[in-house]
């Protein structure tokens, strides 16, 4: 009787293994690719800004504006928002989905809050990552491979006087570089004066004499201020600033 090849062939030993199991070097490498895609979402947070209905508003009347207030309850994205459109201006990096202001050189920046710590906790951690994690530093709205570099500050520890920013470098924008600096209303007025500047942001509700001044720095440039904060004071000077008289009116009435 005749056997067929198959059957009469001797059997190969099993090597205990699935063929369908990936081998142990492309395991590793597709680890490795997921950690260096979570590396770069992590260290490009402007990238991934979507902003929702009122933070757009926000950001379009830039164009128009030369004065904006987002004023919300909190956390309702009033602080990410402030530091998405500095991260733009700062690095010339606008999504295609942008219709607000539009820097085409390079700028000088201010971000201010309260107090020192309240600087570096707010604005400056949205802008650049965790302040006690230098690290970390990157992993804000300010996509890590535009720092060019950091200077510290003297007060509150993890606080930063300012930021050195690529900006530009592709497509029509030239390369330049812009800076940030931190500020903080406590430190008074005269701290506020002799800078000439392309925008500052008051996260928190500043002191009249404090918003004018900051106004001020930004004449000659034809800048922006943007002020971002939760009502907390009422029916205050600066509030007052953007309301209408018709808003006013209604509002005293009840």
């Amino acid at each position: 009787m005749r056997r067929s090849a198959a059957e009469s062939a001797p059997s190969k030993p099993s090597s205990g293994r699935s063929s369908k199991s990936p081998p142990v070097n492309a395991k590793k490498e597709y680890l490795a690719l997921l950690a260096e895609l979570d590396r770069r979402h992590r260290h490009n947070q402007l990238a991934a800004y979507k902003p929702y209905e009122r933070q757009a508003e926000f950001h379009a009347a830039g164009a128009v504006n030369r004065e904006r207030l987002f004023m919300a309850g909190n956390q309702l994205g009033k602080t990410r928002a402030g530091g998405a459109e500095w991260a733009m201006h700062l690095t010339g990096r606008y999504p295609q989905w942008w219709q607000g202001k539009v820097f085409d050189t390079a700028v000088r920046l201010w971000a201010a809050g309260v107090t020192g710590e309240g600087t570096r906790d707010n604005p400056q951690r949205v802008l650049v990552g965790p302040p006690q994690q230098q690290s970390a530093w990157g992993t804000g709205m300010i996509p890590g491979d535009a720092i060019v570099d950091t200077i510290m500050g003297r007060g509150a520890p993890g606080a930063l006087d300012s930021v050195v920013v690529r900006h530009g470098g592709g497509g029509d924008v030239q390369s330049g570089e812009s800076v940030l600096s931190f500020k903080s209303f406590e430190k008074g007025r005269e701290k506020w004066q002799g800078e000439t500047l392309h925008g500052v942001w008051f996260d928190e509700e500043p002191p009249l004499d404090i918003y004018s001044e900051g106004l001020t720095r930004t004449n000659a440039t034809g800048g922006i201020t943007i002020v971002t904060f939760t009502p907390l004071l009422g029916m205050s000077d600066v509030v007052m600033l953007f309301l209408s008289a018709g808003e006013v009116e209604r509002m005293g009435k009840g």
